[in-house]
């Protein structure tokens, strides 16, 4: 079954803006309150998040929810 669109979008956003920072997936885990290989799931788009694992990461990338999921890539 082929990975949905939103899920690799998202993922790419998370991976973008965590690079951006220069953060490792371990740090913003940890930042985020996340297990390390969930990071690494997102962004593979290997798992479907929550809504409150969306605020996590945005809060851990010290960014809005807004902007992380501004899948348009603007």
């Amino acid at each position: 079954m082929p990975k949905r669109s939103i899920l690799v979008k998202f993922g790419d956003r998370v991976r973008k803006f965590r690079k951006e920072k220069n953060l490792s997936q371990e740090q913003l885990s940890f930042r985020a309150n996340l297990h390390r290989t969930y990071i690494g799931m997102i962004e593979r788009a290997e798992k479907n998040i929550t809504l409150l694992n969306i605020e996590k990461i945005a809060n851990g990338l010290g960014i809005s929810v807004n902007d992380l999921m501004n899948l348009d890539g603007k």
